[in-house]
């Protein structure tokens, strides 16, 4: 009997994290999830899986990462979800919100992977959750930190497409839209479950390695 695919999604605790996981079941992975809580209790299903993990934390990498090996031979789906917009609504860099912001979005999600990253087999896939306001072409002033962030995110997109294009692994930065979240406040037009979708169809089709792939808009473009 062939196995399920496993998908790892950091922060799917709630928001996109957690319609992922619902998504994913539906379509017959196996999915872990991970919060900072080590607990998940909107979703229950034998197919679904919690982890403690906080990315900004060395520590917590390495208990997941080993917690990861006894559970899973491969992890075919690894998406970096887990993120924070400290400052979306400022205007002025103010360091504090500085340092979570880049422990969580870029240092977290880049040791994480790495720690993790030899459990994704060939023809594997990673998945980082970016934004469209990282993008040169869409800078405005407000939310200096995240939007930096997540320009460094895209930046190890493309560095980690080209580390494993001999593994046939795939590495996609993806803006998942504007989504009605803690991070993207109640005025946001799209809901979770649509986010999720629109990431699911990326995940199933068939896509160059190193893209940022925009969910509102069904733009890409290799960065």
């Amino acid at each position: 009997m062939k196995r399920p695919h496993t998908a790892l999604i950091t922060g799917a605790n709630a928001g996109i994290g957690l319609a992922l996981a619902g998504k994913l079941i539906g379509q017959g992975y196996r999915v872990i999830g991970t919060s900072r809580t080590g607990y998940i209790d909107a979703l229950s299903h034998p197919q679904f899986f919690c982890l403690q993990l906080d990315v900004r934390d060395p520590a917590s990498i390495e208990t997941c990462r080993q917690s990861l090996s006894r559970m899973a031979t491969s992890i075919d789906l690894l998406i970096n979800n887990a993120g924070v917009a400290d400052d979306v609504f400022q205007t002025v860099p103010e360091r504090a919100s500085f340092e979570n912001t880049f422990s969580t979005n870029v240092t977290g999600l880049v040791f994480f992977t790495e720690a993790v990253i030899g459990l994704v087999p060939p023809g594997g896939q990673i998945i980082n959750i970016s934004t469209d306001m990282s993008l040169l072409t869409e800078i405005a002033v407000n939310g200096p930190a995240y939007r930096m962030s997540k320009g460094a995110v895209n930046i190890y997109t493309k560095m980690l497409a080209q580390r494993l294009m001999e593994k046939q692994i795939t590495v996609t930065a993806v803006h998942p839209g504007w989504v009605r979240t803690k991070l993207g406040g109640e005025q946001a037009p799209l809901l979770p479950e649509a986010s999720a979708a629109g990431i699911l169809d990326i995940i199933t089709a068939q896509k160059n390695s190193g893209e940022f792939r925009n969910v509102a808009t069904g733009k890409h473009f290799a960065l």
